[in-house]
């Protein structure tokens, strides 16, 4: 359990997602997809409004490992209470994967994976999820689709 207290600015930025969903993976925070989500969820995590949602997830993970930070590094900075702006500053900062054109290879080989591009761990738990929580009779060309036809956004 984390020991980190949190701060009235936490307090005031993190998102109820028992109620609104966090963004959209497409998003970007700090020049990467799926950054500015995983914030979202960082912020309710720390704040007790995570919902059914998990921070430090499989693709929380996807994005940490790409860029080379400690889900636990970045909950700390979280914690002070940082703007996105500022969270996105220290990403770029903290980073290994600096390069921009690694990056946006990166971010557009995300943005267009379909399921069976991901690991298997990923493909067997999307298996059931799809069906569970995805609208009936909806397309899915992308893994970025289920989260964004499960939470209202396509």
């Amino acid at each position: 359990m984390s020991t980190l207290s949190v701060s009235d600015a936490v307090k005031s930025l993190a998102l109820d997602l028992s109620k609104q969903p966090p963004r959209s993976p497409r998003e970007t925070l700090g020049g990467y997809v799926v950054a500015a989500r995983v914030l979202d969820k960082c912020r309710a995590a720390l704040n007790g409004t995570l919902g059914e949602y998990d921070f430090d997830c499989y693709l929380d993970n996807v994005f940490f490992g790409f860029a080379g930070i400690k889900a636990d590094d970045f909950k700390a900075f979280v914690a002070t209470g940082a703007s996105d702006a500022a969270v996105g500053e220290w990403i770029q900062q903290h980073a290994q994967q600096k390069d921009r054109l690694d990056v946006v290879k990166w971010n557009n080989n995300l943005r267009y994976s379909t399921v069976k591009d991901m690991d298997d761990q990923f493909q067997v738990f999307m298996e059931d999820y799809i069906e569970k929580n995805v609208p009936k009779h909806r397309s899915i060309y992308h893994v970025f689709d289920i989260f964004d036809l499960e939470e209202g956004r396509l």
